[in-house]
């Protein structure tokens, strides 16, 4: 009688466990069917997109007297508006860096400005990444006083921000920043005397830790009021950019790693006029927080011929991916810009009139097929056409004309031979 009992209560513990299981199943049925449909649903309202992401480039080259974002991160504000029509938007530390201040911004990439060229060229990818491990340089031309005032925004970086900066080292040798305005160009230039001991610097600091991205700090020249009063003014070309470039660009290029840097230089005295282009280099001792934060999730590079596994990620981007390039329309010269546009499957490039600069690289004079924008207000409206689908002349009066005709259709190419299909 017990076994008859016992086998009862087996069955209908069985039966219990089948109903919770199919009860289980119909609601993971349920789950599943009514996230379809709202998925469904957002795609016929159009807020869900099921087309590839939509990637900008947004270019002001360094030094050149940008009449936005040639000062203390006056180009900031752009790259806000800009990261919030696109899906990705690359830029530079010159874009980005307001010494004292940042942005965090997520869909944007901070990419130096050596990388960005290799990047436009197609040899460079790029890999997002959660976080990267900092390691410091700091040039041992500088005082002990501006050691620790860099030191402890390290540590103020660790504890407020989280940032993890493993380590710092000191070169062997002051690095001797020369800087000065090239009288043909009118852009800001520069060398360090004591290149080599950087180099070492970032060697032993890669050799000994397991930082992935490099953030140098130099002792510059201090400048008459003088000299650096048009700066300060939000006039002119700034004096220490040229060199910095010079800098990140010597480290990228020997090590394949992220890197930017910040200046040295001993405080100005208050001045009540100082123009708020130039404010955010007044309202401390360093400019290393935006470099630091800017690191922090700066995407590592990826060479295409060693990373070849890598190629295929699906969260990298390459030149390819790019939709639109956006630069100041005297400044179409750079090696990015000049690369993209001579691509097969070329991108939108935006050339904005108002960000005037003292090159006259224009996009007539290098053939480079380009849409103006009289400001960055046009700029932006031209990119949120191009990311719908809509061909931006068609939003202008008269932007449409009739269509051209293709005159070849003898089957020949233009040297005579035949097309293949």
């Amino acid at each position: 009688m017990n076994s008859i009992k016992m086998l009862a209560l087996c069955k209908q513990s069985v039966f219990d466990n089948a109903r919770e299981y199919f009860q289980l199943a119909l609601c993971k049925q349920s789950v599943f069917d009514n996230a379809r449909e709202r998925r469904l649903g957002q795609i016929a309202a159009g807020s869900l997109s099921i087309e590839r992401p939509y990637s900008s480039v947004m270019i002001v080259p360094t030094g050149v007297g940008s009449s936005i974002g040639g000062f203390a991160g006056d180009a900031l504000p752009v790259a806000r508006a800009m990261a919030s029509l696109c899906d990705n938007l690359i830029t530079h530390p010159n874009v980005l860096n307001a010494a004292m201040l940042y942005w965090p911004i997520a869909n944007i990439l901070y990419v130096e400005g050596y990388a960005l060229d290799r990047f436009a060229e197609g040899t460079w990818g790029l890999a997002p990444v959660h976080q990267n491990k900092i390691g410091l340089v700091l040039d041992s031309g500088m005082e002990r006083d501006l050691q620790l005032r860099h030191l402890q925004v390290i540590d103020a970086a660790r504890a407020s921000l989280g940032l993890s900066i493993v380590d710092h080292i000191v070169t062997d040798e002051p690095l001797g920043v020369e800087k000065w305005i090239d009288g043909a160009t009118g852009q800001s230039t520069g060398r360090l005397l004591h290149p080599d001991s950087l180099k070492r610097a970032v060697d032993s600091m890669l050799n000994e830790t397991d930082v992935n991205a490099i953030a140098v700090v130099a002792r510059f020249p201090d400048d008459s009021i003088e000299d650096i009063n048009d700066y300060r003014q939000g006039q002119g070309v700034d004096a220490l950019a040229g060199v910095e470039a010079v800098i990140s660009h010597m480290v990228v290029e020997s090590f394949r790693i992220p890197c930017a840097h910040a200046p040295a230089l001993s405080p100005l005295p208050l001045d009540p006029t100082v123009s708020p282009r130039s404010a955010a280099e007044e309202i401390g001792y360093t400019f290393l927080p935006s470099v630091l934060a800017g690191l922090s999730r700066a995407p590592q590079y990826i060479i295409r011929k060693e990373d070849s596994v890598q190629y295929s990620h699906p969260s990298s981007l390459w030149a390819h991916d790019v939709d639109s390039v956006v630069v100041p329309i005297s400044a179409c010269g750079g090696v990015g810009t000049v690369a993209f546009s001579q691509r097969k499957h070329t991108p939108l490039v935006i050339a904005v009139e108002e960000n005037e600069t003292v090159l006259d690289d224009t996009p007539e004079k290098l053939q480079i097929s380009a849409v103006r924008a009289a400001n960055y207000w046009e700029a932006l409206g031209i990119m949120a056409a191009h990311k719908a689908g809509v061909d931006p002349q068609s939003l202008r009066r008269f932007g449409v004309r009739h269509i051209g005709h293709c005159n070849n259709l003898s089957g020949l190419q233009s040297d005579g031979t035949k097309i293949s299909v």
